[in-house]
């Protein structure tokens, strides 16, 4: 029986990340992210910027809730965070940890 409540309970953990619109979530990314962090987030235009695509949903969702919520401190990001809804951010989450990511280690020379 315990088995199966720590089961209910994963599973209904991972629901909204399953539940997200990745073409919703590319359509934000073209239209608030792109211009920032470049096509697809594997080219940001500054090199400080970091790179979207490959990264956890989880991790970038709660990025962006962070800057919602004033944790984390950039004027540019939470301007552009603070009107997206729960639903957005999973979307944009899903979509760019659906990208594969272009990452590399730079000792590996």
């Amino acid at each position: 029986m315990k088995h199966i409540l720590v089961i209910t309970a994963l599973a209904a953990a991972c629901a909204p990340a399953l539940a997200a619109d990745l073409a919703k979530g590319k359509q934000l990314a073209d239209t608030q992210c792109a211009a920032c962090h470049g096509p697809e987030g594997n080219k940001p235009i500054d090199p400080s910027y970091p790179r979207l695509a490959g990264q956890y949903a989880d991790y970038l969702a709660k990025v962006l809730v962070d800057y919602q919520k004033g944790l984390r401190k950039n004027a540019i990001m939470g301007g552009i965070a603070k009107p997206l809804t729960r639903a957005d951010i999973e979307n944009v989450s899903a979509y760019y940890a659906s990208v594969p990511g272009v990452l590399g280690d730079r000792k590996a020379k």
